[in-house]
Parts: C-alpha cells; structure tokens; sequence
C-alpha cells in the first residue's frame, strides 16, 4: 500500500503470478508489486491452489479462488484506510490467463469496476487446432486428457471430434467472454512461444477488435515464452502499460 493513505480513493491494480497453473507463489512479483505501490496503486498478488498429481485442481478452479479472493482484497484494503473505486486485473503467463478470465468473464460482477486489464504470454482459449505446439492438433486423446485437466471435467475424445469440447472450455477461454465485458486491454505474446500457443493470442487480437475493445497487442517476433529477443518491443509494451495505467486509473 502506498504511504500517502490521505486521498479519497485509489485504485488496485491486482497481478496473479506466473508458473503454467502448477507452480509459483505471489512472492515471486514482489518487484512488480512495488513498481504499482511505487505509482500510487494499491497493489495485491492472490495465491490460487496449484495443479498437482494428487489434487483435481483446474484453471476452472483456480478462476473461481480468484473470483472468490477479489472482494477479500478489496475489503482488506478498505480496513487500512485506502478506499478502492477502480481495479485492474494483470498476471504473467498463467497468472495472465487467470487475470484476463476474471477481466472478461466476471468483471462486470466484481465489486468495483475493472477499468483495465494487461499482461502477456496467458492462454486465452482451448481450440484443438490451435495446440500443435503439443501434438494435440494430431490427437485426439491426448487434447480431450489435457482439456479435460484444464476445464475440470470430463472431456472425450467424442467431444473433440463433434466440437461440443468447446462449451466445456469456454469458462477458462477468456476470449470467448470479451463481448461481455470489453475492458482496455495491453498485451503481448511471442511468436515463437513453444508453451502456450502463438494461434490463440491472434484470435484474441481478434476478439478485441471485432469488440472494439482499446487495447494494444504486441507480438514479439524472435520471442518464446519468456519474450526475451526483442527488446525494443518489450520497452514498447511496458510504456503502452504506464500510458493506460495513467488513461484508465490515474492517480490524484
């Protein structure tokens, strides 16, 4: 929280950690959690129960904690002093996924506006053409295993052929709930990631567009995951972050 506790209201600026829904810990953004205090936002990174070998945890799972743990933050931060009237939802990767769910999906719901949500490198949909970077395009079995994993339930190998999966993955598919709550949007992917697929950030580009969503998308051409080759567009994605910060939840 920032020391100046004297303005009327702040905004929150919530970022859900990274760690491909099995591993990580909020402790791990604590740099980027004092960069936003350091602004003038109250900042706040949540844990979510993590993907094991002996838990049924699911992105669907893990979304619901986080839908859940939003009104505790806000209420929390409200019993030390700082009144929240706005909220941005942010995260890497996984963390990324989960904030833009909660963005695009339950937003309209959370007990203060979500005026703005960025972040980089998060799945935003489950399409079996879209996982080759996994073999799944060429498997059936092995995408209905993995989906299944992710949406936690049952998904067949039936359900991939006649397409029906697709109902079952649209509560983790963040970019299916755009037309529901098209928030402000900086993201960036690259496109030579090898863990989550490069085909699904463009058919969210797309999605924002057909929304007219203001957002900006910033693909990262030498990049993987890790979006460490191009560093002139990273310095781009990050100022387009201030610039929105500063459009969307300025500080008085």
């Amino acid at each position: 929280m920032p020391k100046d506790n004297s303005k009327d209201s702040y905004g929150r600026v919530v970022y859900l950690h990274a760690g491909g829904f099995t591993t990580g810990d909020k402790t791990d953004d604590s740099e980027m959690l004092a960069w936003l205090c350091s602004k003038g936002y109250v900042a706040a990174g949540i844990n979510y129960t993590l993907r094991t070998d002996t838990n049924s945890a699911s992105v669907l799972s893990q979304s619901n904690e986080i839908k859940a743990a939003i009104p505790i933050v806000i209420e929390a931060a409200e019993k030390a002093g700082y009144h929240i009237d706005k909220m941005t939802m942010a995260g890497g990767s996984a963390g990324h996924c989960l904030a833009m769910i909660y963005t695009y999906r339950d937003g309209a719901e959370a007990p203060v506006p979500v005026v703005f949500t960025f972040g980089a490198v998060g799945p935003s949909c489950f399409y079996q053409e879209d996982w080759g970077i996994y073999g799944l395009d060429q498997n059936d079995e092995a995408c209905a295993g993995m989906f299944s994993v992710m949406a936690g339930e049952e998904i067949t190998e039936q359900d991939i052929r006649d397409g029906s999966y697709h109902e079952k993955v649209k509560p983790i598919s963040a970019m299916e709930w755009i037309s529901s709550n098209p928030v402000p949007s900086v993201i960036a992917y690259g496109k030579c990631d090898k863990v989550q697929p490069y085909l699904g950030s463009l058919r969210l580009k797309a999605a924002l567009e057909e929304n007219n969503v203001d957002f900006r998308y910033f693909e990262m051409p030498h990049s993987g995951h890790g979006l460490q080759n191009d560093n002139a567009i990273q310095r781009q994605w990050m100022e387009a972050v201030e610039e929105y910060l500063d459009k969307y939840m300025p500080v008085h």
